[in-house]
Protein backbone atom coordinates (compact mmCIF):
# COMPACT_ATOMS: atom_id res chain seq x y z
CA UNK A 1 0.00 0.00 0.00
CA UNK A 2 1.59 3.55 -0.93
CA UNK A 3 1.62 6.97 1.20
CA UNK A 4 -0.01 9.90 -0.36
CA UNK A 5 2.37 13.16 0.91
CA UNK A 6 -0.20 15.81 1.74
CA UNK A 7 2.03 19.34 0.00
CA UNK A 8 2.84 21.72 2.86
CA UNK A 9 4.01 25.55 1.51
CA UNK A 10 7.82 25.13 0.90
CA UNK A 11 9.79 27.69 2.70
CA UNK A 12 11.89 28.93 -0.19
CA UNK A 13 9.06 29.21 -3.20
CA UNK A 14 7.34 32.57 -2.21
CA UNK A 15 10.87 33.86 -2.29
CA UNK A 16 12.22 31.90 -5.28
CA UNK A 17 10.35 34.26 -7.80
CA UNK A 18 13.78 34.46 -9.74
CA UNK A 19 13.42 30.80 -10.41
CA UNK A 20 10.74 29.40 -13.10
CA UNK A 21 7.37 28.14 -11.60
CA UNK A 22 8.13 24.67 -12.92
CA UNK A 23 11.60 24.69 -11.62
CA UNK A 24 10.33 25.30 -8.24
CA UNK A 25 7.80 22.48 -8.16
CA UNK A 26 10.56 20.17 -9.63
CA UNK A 27 12.63 21.14 -6.59
CA UNK A 28 9.67 20.63 -4.06
CA UNK A 29 9.20 17.34 -4.95
CA UNK A 30 12.42 16.62 -5.27
CA UNK A 31 13.44 17.72 -1.78
CA UNK A 32 10.86 15.87 -0.60
CA UNK A 33 12.52 12.20 -2.43
CA UNK A 34 15.76 13.32 -1.33
CA UNK A 35 15.28 13.95 2.93
CA UNK A 36 12.74 10.74 2.66
CA UNK A 37 9.58 12.12 2.99
CA UNK A 38 8.39 10.44 0.03
CA UNK A 39 9.79 7.16 -0.85
CA UNK A 40 9.97 4.86 -3.70
CA UNK A 41 6.86 3.62 -4.18
CA UNK A 42 4.90 6.70 -2.59
CA UNK A 43 1.71 8.39 -4.48
CA UNK A 44 2.87 12.18 -4.76
CA UNK A 45 0.17 14.71 -4.44
CA UNK A 46 -2.14 14.91 -7.42
CA UNK A 47 -2.17 17.55 -9.93
CA UNK A 48 -4.98 19.39 -8.98
CA UNK A 49 -3.48 19.43 -5.31
CA UNK A 50 0.19 20.95 -6.62
CA UNK A 51 -1.99 23.74 -8.42
CA UNK A 52 -3.97 24.92 -5.46
CA UNK A 53 -1.09 24.89 -3.48
CA UNK A 54 1.33 26.88 -5.22
CA UNK A 55 -1.22 28.86 -7.11
CA UNK A 56 -0.10 28.21 -10.43
CA UNK A 57 -1.33 27.12 -13.62
CA UNK A 58 -2.17 23.08 -14.49
CA UNK A 59 -0.10 23.19 -17.57
CA UNK A 60 2.97 24.41 -15.45
CA UNK A 61 2.44 21.64 -13.01
CA UNK A 62 2.42 19.29 -15.96
CA UNK A 63 5.45 20.65 -16.99
CA UNK A 64 6.85 19.80 -13.76
CA UNK A 65 5.79 15.82 -13.03
CA UNK A 66 6.65 15.19 -16.64
CA UNK A 67 10.48 16.36 -16.50
CA UNK A 68 10.77 14.49 -13.01
CA UNK A 69 9.47 11.47 -15.35
CA UNK A 70 11.90 12.29 -18.37
CA UNK A 71 14.67 12.46 -15.43
CA UNK A 72 13.55 8.98 -13.58
CA UNK A 73 12.24 10.13 -10.50
CA UNK A 74 8.91 9.87 -10.73
CA UNK A 75 6.70 7.30 -13.04
CA UNK A 76 3.68 7.97 -13.92
CA UNK A 77 0.45 6.07 -14.38
CA UNK A 78 -2.64 7.46 -16.54
CA UNK A 79 -5.97 7.55 -14.21
CA UNK A 80 -4.20 6.27 -10.84
CA UNK A 81 -1.74 9.21 -10.32
CA UNK A 82 2.25 9.45 -9.85
CA UNK A 83 4.72 7.96 -7.83
CA UNK A 84 8.61 8.20 -6.58
CA UNK A 85 9.88 5.78 -9.06
CA UNK A 86 12.39 2.92 -7.77
CA UNK A 87 16.07 3.30 -7.28
CA UNK A 88 17.98 2.11 -10.27
CA UNK A 89 20.59 -0.47 -9.79
CA UNK A 90 23.96 1.34 -10.64
CA UNK A 91 27.24 -0.59 -12.05
CA UNK A 92 30.29 1.12 -13.15
CA UNK A 93 32.12 1.89 -16.15
CA UNK A 94 35.69 1.76 -15.23
CA UNK A 95 36.19 -1.96 -14.17
CA UNK A 96 34.15 -5.44 -14.85
CA UNK A 97 31.66 -5.60 -12.16
CA UNK A 98 31.08 -9.21 -10.42
CA UNK A 99 27.39 -8.25 -10.90
CA UNK A 100 26.03 -11.51 -8.76
CA UNK A 101 28.09 -10.14 -6.20
CA UNK A 102 26.85 -5.95 -6.97
CA UNK A 103 23.02 -7.90 -6.58
CA UNK A 104 23.88 -9.79 -3.33
CA UNK A 105 25.29 -6.95 -1.54
CA UNK A 106 22.01 -4.93 -2.17
CA UNK A 107 20.27 -7.93 -0.48
CA UNK A 108 19.11 -9.23 -3.24
CA UNK A 109 18.20 -12.29 -5.12
CA UNK A 110 20.58 -13.27 -8.13
CA UNK A 111 20.80 -15.89 -10.72
CA UNK A 112 22.64 -16.31 -14.26
CA UNK A 113 20.72 -18.71 -16.86
CA UNK A 114 22.92 -20.10 -19.55
CA UNK A 115 21.02 -20.17 -22.85
CA UNK A 116 24.16 -20.80 -24.98
CA UNK A 117 27.45 -22.21 -24.76
CA UNK A 118 29.27 -23.36 -28.23
CA UNK A 119 32.05 -22.89 -30.79
CA UNK A 120 31.35 -20.44 -33.81
CA UNK A 121 32.49 -19.29 -37.08
CA UNK A 122 33.85 -15.64 -36.30
CA UNK A 123 32.02 -13.18 -38.47
CA UNK A 124 33.68 -10.37 -39.83
CA UNK A 125 32.57 -8.15 -36.96
CA UNK A 126 34.11 -10.65 -34.40
CA UNK A 127 37.26 -11.51 -36.25
CA UNK A 128 38.02 -8.25 -36.54
CA UNK A 129 37.46 -7.46 -32.57
CA UNK A 130 39.15 -10.78 -30.93
CA UNK A 131 41.93 -10.22 -33.90
CA UNK A 132 41.42 -13.72 -35.36
CA UNK A 133 40.84 -14.92 -39.11
CA UNK A 134 37.16 -14.83 -40.24
CA UNK A 135 35.57 -17.96 -39.77
CA UNK A 136 38.25 -19.19 -37.23
CA UNK A 137 36.67 -21.32 -34.41
CA UNK A 138 35.54 -19.39 -31.30
CA UNK A 139 33.78 -19.62 -28.02
CA UNK A 140 29.97 -17.68 -27.95
CA UNK A 141 27.87 -17.86 -24.81
CA UNK A 142 24.43 -15.89 -24.30
CA UNK A 143 23.19 -15.83 -20.81
CA UNK A 144 20.46 -13.64 -18.73
CA UNK A 145 20.94 -12.26 -15.05
CA UNK A 146 18.61 -11.92 -13.21
CA UNK A 147 17.76 -9.70 -9.95
CA UNK A 148 15.23 -10.90 -7.34
CA UNK A 149 13.54 -12.83 -10.87
CA UNK A 150 13.62 -9.40 -12.60
CA UNK A 151 15.84 -9.92 -16.28
CA UNK A 152 18.40 -6.65 -15.85
CA UNK A 153 20.97 -7.96 -18.69
CA UNK A 154 21.24 -10.08 -21.16
CA UNK A 155 25.20 -10.83 -21.85
CA UNK A 156 26.22 -11.65 -25.34
CA UNK A 157 29.79 -12.94 -25.28
CA UNK A 158 32.70 -13.59 -27.96
CA UNK A 159 35.71 -15.49 -26.18
CA UNK A 160 39.39 -16.05 -28.26
CA UNK A 161 39.96 -19.63 -27.88
CA UNK A 162 43.47 -18.84 -28.03
CA UNK A 163 43.42 -17.23 -24.62
CA UNK A 164 40.91 -18.87 -22.78
CA UNK A 165 40.96 -22.11 -25.17
CA UNK A 166 38.93 -24.05 -21.58
CA UNK A 167 36.35 -21.49 -21.39
CA UNK A 168 33.60 -24.02 -23.28
CA UNK A 169 34.04 -26.78 -20.60
CA UNK A 170 33.21 -24.73 -17.63
CA UNK A 171 30.41 -25.06 -15.42
CA UNK A 172 28.62 -21.60 -15.51
CA UNK A 173 26.18 -22.71 -13.55
CA UNK A 174 28.95 -22.04 -10.45
CA UNK A 175 30.55 -19.34 -11.79
CA UNK A 176 29.16 -16.87 -14.36
CA UNK A 177 31.77 -16.69 -17.38
CA UNK A 178 32.64 -12.63 -16.52
CA UNK A 179 33.80 -13.56 -13.06
CA UNK A 180 35.72 -17.02 -14.69
CA UNK A 181 37.72 -14.56 -17.19
CA UNK A 182 37.88 -11.81 -14.09
CA UNK A 183 39.39 -15.04 -11.99
CA UNK A 184 41.82 -16.63 -14.41
CA UNK A 185 42.59 -14.35 -17.46
CA UNK A 186 45.17 -11.18 -16.61
CA UNK A 187 43.68 -8.79 -18.42
CA UNK A 188 45.17 -5.39 -18.79
CA UNK A 189 42.80 -3.20 -21.31
CA UNK A 190 39.31 -2.37 -20.90
CA UNK A 191 37.32 -0.67 -23.66
CA UNK A 192 33.90 0.35 -22.50
CA UNK A 193 31.18 1.76 -24.99
CA UNK A 194 27.52 2.24 -24.25
CA UNK A 195 24.67 2.75 -26.47
CA UNK A 196 21.29 3.43 -26.21
CA UNK A 197 19.15 0.93 -28.73
CA UNK A 198 15.88 -0.77 -28.75
CA UNK A 199 15.98 -4.53 -28.38
CA UNK A 200 15.38 -7.15 -31.06
CA UNK A 201 11.92 -8.86 -30.84
CA UNK A 202 14.04 -12.28 -29.47
CA UNK A 203 16.02 -9.77 -26.95
CA UNK A 204 12.86 -8.39 -25.94
CA UNK A 205 11.48 -11.54 -25.20
CA UNK A 206 14.86 -12.75 -23.47
CA UNK A 207 14.71 -9.58 -20.84
CA UNK A 208 10.73 -10.13 -20.85
CA UNK A 209 10.12 -6.29 -21.91
CA UNK A 210 8.57 -4.64 -24.52
CA UNK A 211 10.66 -4.52 -27.96
CA UNK A 212 9.40 -0.53 -27.76
CA UNK A 213 11.37 -0.11 -24.81
CA UNK A 214 15.23 1.79 -25.44
CA UNK A 215 17.77 -0.55 -23.60
CA UNK A 216 21.21 0.57 -22.62
CA UNK A 217 24.32 -1.44 -24.65
CA UNK A 218 27.21 -1.79 -23.02
CA UNK A 219 30.35 -3.02 -25.37
CA UNK A 220 33.21 -4.26 -23.94
CA UNK A 221 36.66 -5.71 -25.25
CA UNK A 222 39.36 -6.73 -23.21
CA UNK A 223 43.36 -7.28 -23.62
CA UNK A 224 45.81 -9.20 -21.95
CA UNK A 225 49.45 -8.31 -23.19
CA UNK A 226 47.75 -6.62 -26.28
CA UNK A 227 45.81 -9.71 -27.43
CA UNK A 228 41.99 -9.60 -27.24
CA UNK A 229 40.51 -11.79 -25.03
CA UNK A 230 36.82 -11.21 -25.40
CA UNK A 231 34.24 -9.45 -26.95
CA UNK A 232 30.47 -9.44 -25.00
CA UNK A 233 27.54 -6.75 -25.65
CA UNK A 234 25.38 -6.57 -22.45
CA UNK A 235 22.03 -5.45 -22.97
CA UNK A 236 20.13 -3.60 -20.33
CA UNK A 237 16.22 -2.45 -19.79
CA UNK A 238 16.96 1.46 -19.80
CA UNK A 239 14.10 1.63 -16.68
CA UNK A 240 15.69 -1.40 -14.93
CA UNK A 241 19.18 -0.48 -14.63
CA UNK A 242 21.82 2.53 -14.45
CA UNK A 243 25.63 2.09 -15.90
CA UNK A 244 27.72 4.92 -14.24
CA UNK A 245 31.35 5.84 -12.63
CA UNK A 246 32.57 7.98 -9.86
CA UNK A 247 36.48 8.54 -10.09
CA UNK A 248 38.95 10.82 -8.93
CA UNK A 249 40.72 13.77 -10.63
CA UNK A 250 43.61 10.87 -11.76
CA UNK A 251 41.67 8.85 -13.30
CA UNK A 252 41.74 6.29 -10.93
CA UNK A 253 38.16 4.82 -9.67
CA UNK A 254 36.58 5.10 -6.43
CA UNK A 255 35.98 2.15 -4.64
CA UNK A 256 33.04 2.10 -1.81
Amino acid sequence: MTRSAAPTRPRAAASASSVALYQQVKDYIARKIQDGSLRPGDRLPSEHELVAHFGIARMTVNRALRELTEQGRIVRVAGVGSFVAEAKPQSTLLQIANLGGEIRARGHDYRCDMLVVERVAAALDIAAALDVRTGESVFHSVCVHFEDGLPIQLEDRYVNPRVVPDYGQQDFRQQQPSEYLVRNVPFDEIEHVVDAVLPTAEQAQQLQMPATQPCLLLTRRTWTRSTPVTLVRCLHPANRYRLGSRYHADGNAVHT
